[in-house]
């Protein structure tokens, strides 16, 4: 009789520490561009930085509606204002994209990690269906009217899935 071997200690921690690293690897292959512009994402999304942006509009508009006593450089519509502010606005939503566009691939690797260990599974959950419908068959058990088992033990057909949602998008 074949023995069935048993899952080793210590296999499901390795695999979670393989996905936790898998980040952590992608981090690590990022260009300067990549690295500079998750910084700058993550240095501008914060309190401080809008703390900082609101001050300085504050105190630009209070200098240049003539409220000090520093002489107005930018007089009320505050046309140099607003350049510098469509300039940030500019640079920001490139630098987010930039950080999007990273996590999005991110995304898609994991998406097909994830896809091949179910695949996996699937594999795995029919071939222990299938020797289960055997144990069942040797103890004189019927489960030939079953259907929905029978769907169960069908193998997967990925060629069927990748069509259907190619149909789909």
């Amino acid at each position: 009789m074949t023995e069935i071997p048993t899952p080793t200690p210590g296999r499901s921690a390795r695999r979670r520490k393989a996905i936790e690293s898998f980040k952590a690897k992608v981090d690590a292959r990022r260009t300067f561009s990549e690295r500079l512009a998750d910084w700058l994402t993550t240095s501008f999304g914060t309190v401080w930085f809008f703390t900082v942006n609101a001050l300085f509009f504050f105190v630009w508009i209070i200098i240049n509606t003539g409220l000090t006593p520093i002489t107005a450089f930018d007089p009320y519509p505050f046309g140099f204002l607003t350049m510098v502010v469509s300039l940030e606005a500019i640079f920001l939503a490139i630098i987010v994209l930039i950080s999007q566009n990273r996590g999005a691939k991110i995304s898609e690797l994991r998406e097909e990690i994830e896809l091949y260990i179910n695949t996996v599974a699937e594999n795995e959950v029919t071939k222990t269906l299938h020797l289960v419908t055997l144990l069942l068959d040797k103890a004189g058990i019927d489960v030939s009217t079953d259907k929905e088992l029978h769907t169960m033990l069908k193998t997967l057909n990925e060629d069927d899935i990748e069509k259907e949602l190619e149909k789909q998008l």
